[in-house]
C-alpha cells in the first residue's frame, strides 16, 4: 500500500487502484502507529481516483515534519568523504564515524526546503561541485516507530564540506536542498536487504551518470539510526530520516542546471527532479 499527498488530499494506491481519502489531517495520519489499519478502513469508504499519476500529481509527502539525515553509513560514502576532505585534514573523521558505535546524524531540512516529485532541486551559487545523494528515507512517527518508507535526494555541495567538515550545514541545508517522494510505502516491517536503489542523471536527454546499490550495503540498521535520532530529542509530528547514500558519482562529475535526476527504489517508485541554480546572497 502506498500513500500520496496531492492538492485534492491524501491518496492511497492499493492493488494498482488509486483512492482519494476522506478529509484527514496529514500530520495526524502519519503519526498513527496503526496507520496500515487506518488506511485500509478509509480506503473501503474512499472514492476511486481516475487519472492520478504519482510522478505528475503527487506533492512532497511532508507536513510539519523535519527531515534529518544519517551520514557515512555505506563504505562507498565513507571513502568519498575521506578523499574530498583529505587536504583539509578531516579525512580521518569519516573513517572514525564509519567504525564508531554512534552514527553521524544531522539536521537536513525544514518542510519549506523540501521539493516534491517534479519540483526543482537546487545547487548553491557559491559551490562548484554539487551532487545528488539517493537514499532510502524512513517515515517515523512521534513514538519513534517506522511507519513507512519513501525516496530521498540529499543534495550536497562536496567542495564546501570537503574544505572543512564544520561547513557541513552550509553544504547540506539551503532552499530546495532535499527532495522526497513520490509517495510513502506504508509498511512497518523492514525492507528486504536485496532492495535496490538506482540513480540516473540525464543532461540534454543523455544519461551522464548511472549508479546502483542495495540495502545489504547499509552498515547500520534502520532501528539503530532511529534510536540515536530520538535520544533526548522529540518530534511531535514525527519526522523523516534519510539513511545515507551508497551511490557516489566520480570526482569529475558535478550537477549542472537543467540536469534531470531519476532515483528509483522498488516498490516505492521513482523520484524525478530537475536541477536549478539558487538565487544567491540576499542584497
Amino acid at each position: 500500500m502506498r500513500l500520496f499527498k496531492s492538492k485534492e488530499g491524501a491518496v492511497v494506491e492499493d492493488l494498482g487502484c488509486y483512492y482519494l481519502l476522506p478529509e484527514i489531517d496529514w500530520d495526524v495520519l502519519l503519526n498513527r502507529s496503526d496507520i496500515e489499519v487506518v488506511l485500509t478502513s478509509l480506503t473501503r469508504r474512499a472514492k476511486p481516483m481516475e487519472g492520478f499519476v504519482p510522478e505528475r500529481d503527487a506533492l512532497a509527502p511532508i507536513g510539519r515534519q523535519e527531515v534529518w539525515a544519517a551520514g557515512v553509513t555505506y563504505f562507498r560514502s565513507r571513502t568519498a568523504r575521506m578523499e574530498e576532505s583529505k587536504s583539509a585534514g578531516g579525512g580521518d573523521f569519516y573513517e572514525r564515524v564509519y567504525l564508531a558505535d554512534r552514527p553521524e546524524i544531522f539536521f537536513k531540512a525544514s518542510p519549506h526546503r523540501v521539493a516534491g516529485p517534479g519540483d526543482p532541486v537546487q545547487i548553491r551559487t557559491d559551490s562548484t561541485w554539487n551532487v545528488p545523494e539517493p537514499e532510502l528515507c524512513l517515515v517515523v512517527n512521534s513514538l519513534g516507530g517506522i511507519v513507512g518508507y519513501t525516496i530521498g535526494n540529499d543534495m550536497s555541495s562536496r567542495d564546501i564540506e570537503g574544505e572543512n567538515p564544520l561547513y557541513l550545514p552550509q553544504a547540506k541545508v539551503y532552499n530546495n536542498c532535499c527532495a522526497l517522494g513520490p509517495g510513502i510505502l506504508v509498511r512497518t516491517e523492514p525492507l528486504d536487504p536485496s532492495t535496490g536503489i538506482m540513480m540516473e542523471v540525464f543532461r540534454k536527454g543523455e544519461c551522464v551518470f548511472q549508479g546502483q546499490t542495495d540495502l545489504s550495503n547499509l552498515k547500520r540498521g534502520t532501528g539503530e539510526l532511529v534510536d540515536y535520532l530520538f535520544r533526548d530529542n522529540s518530534f511531535p509530528y514525527g519526522c523523516f530520516l534519510l539513511t545515507g547514500t551508497g551511490i557516489v558519482p566520480p570526482d569529475e562529475f558535478t550537477l549542472l542546471p537543467d540536469d534531470e535526476i531519476h532515483i528509483t527504489i522498488e516498490p516505492i517508485g521513482t523520484l524525478t527532479n530537475r536541477v536549478r541554480v539558487g538565487s544567491g546572497p540576499k542584497t
